[in-house]
């Protein structure tokens, strides 16, 4: 869904008081263990804040992860549908180490109920006040209004064939990485956090699945051999789940649809008439539609594609986004390399 990262060049705010896609299978070497155990928010943010967006007829509630540094432009981060600024959580840690920044991840919590009427000026506004200075530049990462639109017809197919729930935090990481979701595991161990949420409802009320088996995730090809173990095993979880609380989707992605359009429809025009640089990243050089076609012919923007990603290319190469974009703002001139990056 909709990733956009904008460059501002913002005051820095005083700090305020309290704590600091499908794709392939991932293997290991024999023997070792994936840990898929939740990392926490304040091991890549300084800060988590919540900040009130008066609208027409409703307060929304925009959920802030921020690092301020001393010096540099502030980067706006906005995820994806569904996701959380937690997506951002190890991005952030890269590119504070290459350029100087300050980066605010915005948590849209509204997403997929209210979010239609969440304006991220407003969010800025709430933040800045009257001081948001001008936008410097704007990157968008592998969201192309031709391939969206084209995809919009297969979504709520893909969204039937998510599990429904899982029987823990781990479980719920461990299905994310497996199934290509996120191919990062210490992004999935971060960000899946944001995605899910305990289920509200007991396990035998309406509405909440009673297969546990919707929330396994079945052994790779090359553990085949050991399927009347692992059945067992299943088994013996499935004892254990009853036992525990469930997690659910935090957000219903599914009930968003009406405004799937919305999201996409005129994208393509709005990033090529920006004037400001503009960065395009992307998994394939195939996702470009016409109109970027003609506009990265035309020198209007800067391409670069990260190959061997999913759709979450922020997540899966975080190190390889924060270099392309650390690289392109030295280059316009908006911040100062650090720690021996060389660009």
């Amino acid at each position: 869904m909709e990733k956009q990262l904008h460059l501002n060049l913002l005051a820095s705010r005083p700090p305020i008081p309290g704590g600091l896609q499908s794709g392939s299978k991932m293997r290991m070497g024999p023997g070792r263990k994936r840990d898929f155990s939740p990392l926490p928010w304040n091991k890549y943010f300084e800060k988590m804040e919540d900040v009130a967006v008066q609208n027409d007829n409703s307060t929304d509630i925009s959920f802030l992860h921020t690092v301020f540094g001393s010096q540099g432009p502030v980067l706006l981060l906005l995820h994806g549908g569904g996701h959380s600024a937690l997506s951002w959580a190890v991005f952030t840690a890269v590119i504070c180490s290459r350029i100087n920044c300050r980066v605010v991840a915005v948590d849209l919590r509204g997403h997929g109920e209210n979010a239609h009427s969440l304006d991220v000026g407003k969010v800025l506004e709430a933040l800045y006040g009257n001081h948001v200075p001008s936008l410097l530049g704007l990157c968008v990462i592998d969201v192309v209004e031709g391939t969206a639109m084209d995809a919009l017809n297969s979504m709520q197919n893909f969204l039937r064939s998510r599990p429904k729930t899982f029987r823990s935090l781990e479980n719920a990481i461990e299905w994310s990485v497996k199934s290509g979701q996120i191919r990062n595991i210490e992004s999935a161990r971060v960000s899946m956090v944001g995605q899910v949420k305990k289920c509200e409802e007991p396990l035998s009320s309406p509405g909440i699945s009673k297969s546990i088996v919707e929330g396994i995730i079945e052994e790779d090809e090359e553990d085949e051999g050991e399927e009347e173990s692992n059945n067992k095993r299943k088994k013996e979880d499935d004892l254990e789940v009853k036992k525990e609380s469930l997690y659910t989707w935090r957000i219903e992605l599914a009930k968003t649809e009406k405004y799937w359009d919305g999201w996409f429809r005129g994208l393509s025009a709005l990033f090529l008439s920006c004037p400001v640089p503009k960065l395009l990243l992307l998994a394939g050089v195939d996702r470009l539609d016409k109109d970027l076609t003609i506009g990265q012919m035309q020198g209007k923007f800067q391409m670069q594609v990260l190959p061997q990603c999913g759709h979450a290319v922020h997540e899966d190469a975080p190190e390889k986004v924060a270099e392309a974009l650390a690289t392109f703002m030295v280059r316009h001139k908006f911040t100062e390399a650090k720690g021996g990056f060389q660009w």
